[in-house]
């Protein structure tokens, strides 16, 4: 991307000030060895950053979790690597020609792992449950909200009414959330929600073993034989089982991955980066995320960002590159719109258009009244500090966006002098925080792999998660109509008009970065990839362990 022309003497002492949040540079990546012919048999142990809040897919919301989700539960449809859709327990599906229904073909012979039969009133089952009151709020207002009716019209064929035209329903019959569980496990399970060893699915592998805090377990489902055309091999997976440890510190996933007590991690940083490429005997992959870039949704429903003066500010106020380079040295994308550079949606107009003027900064905010400062070098208002709240729910801090947070911390106070204050809490206070309207900067980024998906739950008024609380007429229906709208050309059009209305025309969102998983492994490991088009790591499926 084009340095930003506008770069000033206190944003180049900035990158100085930075560098201490971050540790040291990284190295290019050695060419991958190899882990010879795949073979059947053996275990491995992955160690992964985040901990599931739940090991119900219906409930998923934390993109590390993605490749847990697919080892035990599968979706109707997938994605290839161009981007299109293509089956898995469907075998075909087929769209009135008014768009008011989506007619779904079903696979034979696909049994969930408790022996249950999947078939259409299975498929009935799981989108019934998911529209229950109280089950999946977010899914049945946002994904499912044009769907009138799902039919049974027998036992291979089902068929999904809507109200009104609806493209996106096709990427939920493709998300985590339109994952089939088994209907026994739906009426059983004790507790439904968390998910656990009681919930059954068709997926490769069946979940036998979890201890909270440390690890999950998988065994092989020996019955299993109808992987999507995506996947590396047909039959059942390769291996035997797979534990994946919760080390959520980077360090000590990439010390056990050195020692030998893993054979794989994700979640490698820039700082721990050198440890891996020097060694022979490990290789290191990346990949973009699609759906919305990491971004700061700013809060406009009360002072001080109400007021679209400050919150373009507040941009102005970040030389996001250098906030960039200083924690993830050059490993990172910057994002320029709320939706990832690897989306087909993105609008690249918006690059080089805002962001890092410092002068532009304080004359905004001299103009929105806050002219004063205080002992601290705060801007104040009638003797009240610029102070802003960030919230970071524990659960979805990845890619060190603690450490981030704390360079944004510092590049807002030292170029405009606002107060952004950072807490770090558990999902039950962040959540109470949002709920009570307790907060101005909201962080996210989601790895829906149709980005018109994550837009449609951060943007629109009616959205689960519109932190922003913007209840625009305009906004809303430029949604819609991405929606509704199933041609590439026209639909890429609609986003990119919604792209400039929240990121330039509104300043609703500071973009920071694309985010990208990493994955690094012992050369002994074969099969290691991401799922197409999302760019996050796929399951356990198509892994094996050499000689």
């Amino acid at each position: 991307m084009p340095a930003h022309p506008l770069r000033t003497r206190a944003a180049v002492a900035l990158t100085a000030l930075l560098v201490t949040l971050a540790g040291c540079s990284t190295g290019p990546a050695p060419a991958a060895g190899t882990a010879g012919a795949p073979r059947s048999g053996g275990t491995v142990t992955w160690a992964v950053e985040t901990e599931p809040i739940t090991l119900n897919p219906h409930q998923y919301a934390q993109a590390k979790v993605r490749l847990l989700v697919w080892n035990t539960f599968e979706s109707l449809l997938t994605y290839d690597q161009q981007g299109r859709l293509v089956p898995w327990l469907a075998t075909a599906w087929q769209a009135a020609p008014d768009g008011l229904s989506y007619t779904l073909t079903l696979r034979d012979k696909v049994t969930f792992s408790d022996g249950a039969a999947f078939d259409a009133a299975a498929v009935k089952a799981n989108i019934d449950k998911l529209r229950e009151p109280g089950y999946a709020p977010t899914v049945a207002a946002v994904q499912l909200h044009n769907l009138k009716e799902v039919q049974v019209l027998d036992p291979r064929r089902v068929r999904l009414l809507l109200t009104a035209p609806d493209v996106l329903i096709l990427d939920f019959l493709a998300s985590p959330q339109g994952a089939q569980v088994s209907p026994r496990s739906l009426r059983e399970a004790k507790n439904l929600k968390a998910g656990g060893v009681d919930l059954a699915g068709t997926g490769p592998f069946v979940l036998d073993r979890y201890v909270p805090g440390q690890e999950l377990h998988y065994k092989r489902n020996p019955a299993y034989d109808w992987a999507p055309p995506t996947a590396g091999h047909t039959g059942p997976a390769h291996l035997d089982g797979i534990t994946y440890r919760f080390l959520k510190e980077s360090a000590v996933r990439v010390g056990a991955l050195t020692s030998g007590q893993v054979q794989l991690i994700e979640g490698v940083p820039a700082t721990d980066q050198p440890t891996v490429t020097a060694n022979p005997t490990l290789r290191l992959s990346r990949q973009l995320n699609s759906g919305s870039a990491y971004s700061y949704y700013l809060n406009t429903s009360h002072a001080p960002f109400d007021d679209k003066r400050v919150r373009q500010a507040f941009r102005e106020a970040v030389d996001v590159d250098a906030v960039l380079k200083a924690v993830y040295r050059d490993t990172a994308t910057r994002a320029w719109s709320v939706v990832s550079p690897s989306s087909p949606l993105y609008d690249k107009r918006l690059e080089g258009t805002y962001g890092g003027d410092t002068a532009k900064a304080n004359a905004l905010l001299d103009q929105a009244g806050w002219t004063g400062r205080d002992a601290d070098g705060y801007r104040t208002r009638a003797g009240k500090r610029l102070t802003v709240r960030l919230v970071q729910a524990a659960p979805y801090v990845r890619d060190r966006r603690d450490i981030l947070a704390q360079a944004v911390q510092a590049a807002v106070k030292q170029s405009a002098g606002i107060d952004l204050k950072i807490t770090l809490v558990d999902q039950g206070t962040a959540q109470q925080a949002f709920e009570t309207n307790q907060y101005e900067v909201f962080d996210n980024s989601r790895a829906d792999t149709d980005a018109g998906a994550a837009l449609n739950l951060l943007l629109h008024s009616k959205g689960g998660i519109n932190r922003t609380r913007t209840d625009d007429r305009r906004t809303d229906a430029l949604l819609e109509a991405g929606q509704a709208t199933a041609d590439p050309g026209r639909r890429a059009a609609v986003y990119a008009d919604l792209q400039q209305r929240v990121v330039t025309e509104q300043a609703l969102v500071l973009p920071l970065y694309a985010p990208a998983d990493q994955i690094a492994a012992s050369t002994a490991v074969g099969g290691v990839r991401f799922e197409p088009t999302a760019g996050v790591p796929a399951s356990a499926y198509d892994l094996w362990i050499g000689n």
